[in-house]
């Protein structure tokens, strides 16, 4: 049996997350996040992005359930949810990877 039609709600849904990934930066920032805790001053270090971008787009992630804050003296250290953004990056790389293979294999004849 196939699987119902989600909603037109739930699809909203779907879609303001997808967009939500669609941001260069804020893919950035989650895998700069990857790596272990980090705060806004050390994103600005190696993004080279402004303390307001930063703060904005990490507002949106943090939204998303994509990161957690925690506050420690007057730094707020950010942490990539490590399971659902690995599983995300796990899904896109197997289809990337799926579609480079198949691509290569219609050139090859």
């Amino acid at each position: 049996m196939a699987d119902a039609m989600p909603s037109p709600q739930l699809l909203e849904e779907y879609s303001q997350f997808f967009r939500l990934l669609s941001e260069p930066a804020r893919l950035q920032l989650l895998c700069q996040l990857k790596q272990g805790p980090m705060d806004v001053a050390s994103l600005i270090d190696v993004t080279g992005f402004s303390q307001s971008h930063i703060s904005r787009q990490l507002g949106q992630l943090q939204r998303a359930g994509l990161v957690t804050c925690e506050r420690d003296g007057v730094r707020m250290i950010y942490t990539a949810n490590s399971d659902l953004v690995d599983d995300l990056c796990a899904l896109v790389q197997t289809r990337l990877r799926q579609r480079l293979e198949a691509q290569l294999q219609q050139l090859a004849g």
